[in-house]
């Protein structure tokens, strides 16, 4: 969801930003940034601190930090192609379901005011940060989040005696470099939309990113989303948790979601 679905990221750092500088601490840098992307808070909190150095504790950071995410996080809009890119998977008949690490009180002042939006969401195919089916140790890039938001679709399948969908059939959206490898780990395909900075951070490392290689998954703490297409049998026999393969052609970089190819991946009009 934050720097994929909504603008939220940049909110992310305008706060983080302003607290630094009460501490006569430099901006947070993209290469620290990147780390804290689409992690669940204690896992991003610990590499943070080692990073800032504040002088103040970790409950004084956090309260002066969400004070003011209070404020901006309200203000959150949709990023380019989002809205036209929900409504055409939903439209397209595609199952969609929501895995994002923010909490639940993060996720209500982010879309208290964008219903329509997230409407394409039904509850039961959410799954926040804070959502106690994902273990913990077992947040991005770890792949439970998006194995849980495909088991909501698939339960709902199961009820109403449908087949269900294989994770070599589900497409995950994301933005940060752990939701990618979450998302290979899982064994699903993935779209990576990444901010321009990052994409500016990652030149060269590309192929990597989008096999899931980057070697995030370290067992650490607690957006995106999922959607099942076309594709299974691809990766038939692979090692449960395992990432892809360089060039395996299961992860694609897209600057933007306008303008989604829904052909490349067999969703039909």
């Amino acid at each position: 969801m934050d720097g994929l679905l909504l603008d939220s990221e940049d909110k992310y750092t305008l706060c983080t930003n302003a607290v630094l500088s009460q501490y006569n601490r430099p901006p947070l840098p993209w290469h620290i940034k990147a780390q804290l992307q689409g992690r669940p808070g204690p896992a991003a909190g610990r590499i943070f601190e080692t990073w800032a150095q504040l002088p103040v504790s970790r409950d004084v950071y956090m309260q002066q930090v969400t004070a003011m995410q209070k404020e901006v996080f309200p203000e959150c809009k949709a990023l380019p192609g989002v809205e036209e890119l929900l409504a055409g998977l939903r439209g397209r008949g595609v199952e969609v379901a929501l895995a994002t690490s923010s909490h639940s009180g993060n996720f209500a002042l982010k879309t208290g005011h964008l219903g329509a939006l997230f409407s394409v969401f039904d509850e039961e195919h959410r799954v926040l940060g804070d959502d106690p089916r994902i273990p913990a140790g077992r947040g991005k890039p770890a792949p439970d989040i998006y194995l849980v938001a495909l088991e909501t679709i698939n339960a709902r399948l199961r009820r109403e005696g449908k087949r269900e969908v294989l994770p070599a059939e589900a497409l995950v959206f994301e933005d940060s470099v752990p939701g990618v490898e979450a998302g290979r780990r899982a064994g699903c395909q993935v779209v990576w939309c990444p901010h321009p900075e990052l994409l500016l951070l990652m030149e060269g490392k590309e192929e990597v990113i989008l096999a899931g290689r980057m070697g995030e998954h370290k067992e650490e703490v607690g957006g995106g989303e999922v959607g099942g297409v076309e594709g299974a049998g691809k990766q038939g026999g692979r090692k449960k948790d395992a990432p892809g393969e360089i060039g395996d052609g299961w992860g694609r970089l897209l600057r933007t979601l306008e303008g989604f190819p829904y052909e490349d991946y067999g969703i039909k009009a």
